[in-house]
């Protein structure tokens, strides 16, 4: 899920391969602590193991957190020895717990690969950082800034009297630090090379796992590209404008007066309103104002099927003062439990790497959705602890191997505009290295649209670098952007037949 923000507020070693067994040696003999286990969502039988991590690398006699992770054996048994880890999104999101979403994407790869869902520490069964779920909280309790500080606030208070918070144990918790971990992982399972598939957040994490760990990387595969030197709460304001401007302007012609509706909208706020809670059905009357609005419209931007309802709901919004549709919408995006992110290490990354940046920050604030996140993350990281970050953290080396990078034309969070910058970057040395793919009309993460997962496993799949890139990319540009949705409109009686109308 990407490197989206929850309703809580409104998203590679440099060593040589040891030996011909090690290359060739199946993961399953090399990774003696793996045991038998089953996760929601997958029918079969699967491989879990754990490997013990100083939660401080600094001081490691120190307080110890277990890192956990899932593998996925390949089907063959003339199998590859190069595992596919699979880098979730957030900052927050188990990537165990996704895993059975995809999977399906990464099928073909998992008949002679092994693949690999570790939960970065913080998230999942991994030293979790959790605040509690808001999703069934009253629609303003869930969206009202205020109210949404008291709750991190509390969060943080619970947090910090955890085995693993205490003493400013929630500075490390850094993507630096959870790479680390990564590496563990990977010489406890005894694979030779990873092939890093990283989705929105994901992808920083492996542009760090790059750097830290070249010689570990065969292929990288990232979807949504959220570079380092993003300073995301700015970043947030300046591409969710883009994203919804596009929509406007795509919607144009069939629905001709949207743009007006929109800003007459914006204009009556703000404005007392009746909305049913989209999970529990119970009627609240609350204040819409500004930002509570663009809170609202900014979640179904991420996925092009939901935001092809938006012209409606703002319509009517607008016209009739019916806000269901727009509440309804934002409640849809990331309900699954599966997609919840672990909001305690959502801040612990955001606060060390991000705010520090903000200052400097050149994006300039979307016209509609202005400094609000800004603000919100600025008064947050006032009181959560914040780790180190070396300046080598924000610096994008060249690809020392074949790097894939995947961007969506309507990306609200993270837009073409950030994977052009890190493509320049990586290909400094040698350009034949990288290819950036744009799918115009996609939204928040591409690998799952039309072609695109069988690009990615020519990708992966192909024996040598020579082949790997460029991949052909044209079926890309022909992904059409999801019709606007239409109300279903009453039926209208059948008025009976007169005499004269058979005449």
């Amino acid at each position: 899920m990407p490197f989206p923000v929850r309703r809580a507020v409104a998203l590679a070693a440099a060593v040589a391969l040891s030996t011909l067994t090690a290359l060739t040696a199946p993961l399953a003999h090399a990774a003696s602590p793996l045991k038998p286990c089953r996760i929601d969502g997958i029918a079969t039988e699967l491989k879990c193991g754990s490997v013990e991590r100083a939660l401080d690398p600094a001081r490691p006699d120190g307080p110890k957190i277990a890192v956990h992770y899932l593998v996925v054996p390949a089907l063959a048994r003339n199998k590859q020895p190069d595992a596919v880890l699979m880098l979730a999104g957030g900052p927050g999101q188990s990537a165990i717990k996704v895993a059975s979403r995809v999977l399906p994407r990464l099928s073909r790869l998992n008949n002679r690969r092994d693949l690999v869902f570790i939960d970065q520490r913080g998230t999942g069964r991994s030293a979790p950082l959790d605040c509690p779920d808001d999703s069934k909280l009253p629609i303003t309790e869930q969206l009202d800034p205020a109210a949404q500080l008291r709750r991190i606030e509390a969060c943080r208070a619970g947090l910090e009297k955890l085995p693993y918070g205490q003493d400013g144990g929630l500075r490390f918790f850094t993507t630096t630090i959870a790479m680390q971990d990564m590496e563990a992982v990977r010489e406890q399972l005894g694979v030779p090379q990873w092939n890093l598939v990283g989705a929105s957040y994901g992808t920083r994490a492996a542009l760090e796992y790059l750097r830290l760990f070249p010689a570990k990387v065969r292929r990288t595969v990232i979807d949504g590209v959220a570079p380092p030197d993003m300073a995301l709460p700015a970043s947030f304001s300046t591409d969710g404008q883009a994203a919804l401007d596009k929509l406007l302007d795509a919607h144009a012609t069939t629905h001709p007066t949207l743009k007006a509706d929109w800003q007459k909208l914006l204009a009556s706020l703000p404005r007392a309103v009746t909305v049913q809670q989209p999970l529990t059905g119970v009627p609240e009357h609350f204040t819409v104002d500004r930002d509570l609005l663009l809170r609202a419209v900014r979640m179904p931007l991420y996925q092009p099927a939901l935001a092809a309802a938006l012209p409606a709901a703002i319509e009517a919004a607008a016209r009739e003062g019916n806000f269901a549709g727009l509440f309804g919408l934002t409640s849809a995006f990331g309900s699954s439990p599966a997609l919840r992110l672990a909001m305690g290490m959502h801040f612990s990354v955001v606060c060390a790497e991000d705010l520090p940046r903000l200052p400097g920050a050149t994006d300039p604030p979307g016209a509609d959705f202005r400094t609000a996140n800004a603000e919100m993350y600025t008064q947050v990281c006032k009181t959560w602890p914040r780790g180190a970050v070396t300046p080598d953290f924000y610096k994008i080396p060249p690809a020392p191997s074949p790097v894939l990078l995947l961007s969506g034309g309507a990306d609200p969070a993270t837009p073409p505009r950030h994977g052009e910058r890190v493509a320049q970057a990586l290909g400094a040395a040698d350009k034949a290295r990288v290819q950036h793919v744009v799918v115009p009309e996609a939204g928040h993460g591409v690998m799952p649209v039309g072609c695109m997962r069988d690009l990615v496993f020519r990708f992966i799949d192909a024996r040598d670098d020579a082949a790997a890139l460029p991949q052909d990319a044209s079926c890309a540009t022909r992904i059409p952007r999801p019709v606007a949705f239409r109300p279903i409109q009453p039926a209208q009686p059948v008025q009976p037949a007169t005499q004269g109308a058979a005449k």
